[in-house]
């Protein structure tokens, strides 16, 4: 099978866009992740697009058309998808797969999201009802917000079978805020958080939902933003000009999908992402051990410390000591969500998993600011979910 590598990654700050249109989102998006190494869009042989609220909140579909308007990419096999969460994840799939296929040797995933109004502002009525499609029918009655409900419980559910604390989790959105604040990229950057303010319940920390544990800055943000990978074969970065050595090797990847309903599943133990970890680490010939810096899909803050156990950092049950003991931090055994995560870098959710994936790779190219830069990064690994902890897109990345 062919190896498969990162030739170039390129991303917008995160938060807002105020009034770029979707077309020149798009259009940015393709043009900068091609200025980073000096090619033009002609050089794609395959595309893949990825966005969630694009027909709820932008009206526009058919977005592989709005690719193909950009010069160099008309008449390509280009492919718009949607996985609830991890359609970015699920974008560069797709452009692997097509590679694999044979269809090319280069190819483009980007991912989008337009969440806000053109002054910024964001209609969050709207923004809930719109999210709330990608939850199951038979648990969205009685929830006004329906994804962070169901977080909510989730929160609940591992705090109670875990005797973790709200101070624990919390702890995690405070690392996050703090790595977050060193990111040019991150919609959070200027905003300090400590560990008294995440847990007190004043200003605007509120719990979300009366009766559960889940509070504002569990959250991740309302967020405007891009990015972009070019993916390439072996023969595809010689045909860019582009040196093995100068580029990451996408080793792993993996997919699974769970039933969308939560109820009757055990989301602490998700069997669908805890499978696509471990067929990426198969595939990449690599353990957990090996992985010295990870971007995981931190939502709200329970699944920060999920994600630790998926990846295989933590035991079962462990994930938010796995933080709370610093093992999470730059400087620690793995440095998990260094870009400030979802809850503080932001969410634009079509292009959370393409940005995970970015980050790591310039994590393992030494391309992120020296405070967030993990000591001989070799190996990373990514967790992107969509829905609730439904859809799994893992991937394992080495220098």
């Amino acid at each position: 099978m062919k190896k498969i590598y990162i030739a170039s990654y390129h991303q917008s700050k995160f938060g807002k866009l105020f009034d770029l249109s979707v077309p020149d989102i798009v259009k940015s998006a393709v043009q900068g992740v091609c200025d980073e190494i000096a090619v033009t869009p002609k050089v794609f042989d395959v595309g893949s697009i990825a966005a969630v609220c694009n027909m709820s909140l932008n009206q526009q579909g058919l977005l592989s058309g709005l690719m193909a308007e950009v010069e160099g990419l008309q008449g390509k096999p280009i492919e718009a998808v949607e996985n609830a969460c991890a359609s970015g994840g699920q974008a560069v799939l797709s452009v692997i797969q097509k590679l694999l296929l044979g269809w090319g040797e280069v190819g483009i995933a980007v991912g989008y999201e337009k969440m806000r109004q053109d002054d910024g502002k964001m209609d969050g009525k709207r923004i809930g009802e719109a999210l709330g499609y990608f939850s199951h029918p038979a648990e969205r009655e009685g929830k006004v917000y329906v994804f962070p409900h169901i977080f909510a419980e989730v929160m609940r559910d591992y705090m109670d079978a875990h005797g973790t604390s709200e101070e624990e989790l919390a702890a995690i959105a405070v690392q996050e805020y703090a790595n977050a604040n060193q990111n040019p990229y991150a919609q959070m950057r200027k905003v300090q958080l400590s560990l008294d303010q995440a847990v007190q319940i004043e200003g605007i920390n509120r719990y979300i939902v009366d009766g559960l544990p889940l509070k504002t800055y569990d959250c991740s943000q309302i967020s405007d933003g891009y990015a972009a990978l070019i993916i390439a074969t072996e023969e595809g970065l010689q045909r860019i000009g582009l040196q093995k050595a100068d580029c990451v090797e996408i080793a792993g990847y993996a997919q699974a999908t769970d039933p969308l309903q939560k109820g009757g599943r055990d989301v602490l133990r998700p069997a669908g992402a805890l499978a696509a970890m471990n067929q990426a680490y198969e595939r990449a010939g690599v353990t957990a051990a090996d992985v010295s810096v990870a971007e995981v899909h931190d939502c709200f803050s329970v699944m920060g410390a999920i994600g630790a156990e998926v990846l295989g950092k933590a035991a079962y049950g462990q994930g938010a000591r796995y933080w709370n003991d610093g093992r999470a931090s730059v400087d620690g055994e793995c440095g998990i969500n260094t870009s400030g995560g979802l809850i503080a870098k932001g969410h634009p959710i079509g292009a959370t998993g393409i940005a995970m994936i970015g980050w790591c790779a310039w994590q393992l190219q030494g391309k992120v600011p020296a405070e967030l830069q993990v000591t001989d990064a070799g190996v990373a690994a990514t967790f992107n979910i969509g829905g609730p902890i439904c859809a799994s897109v893992c991937t394992v990345l080495k220098a």
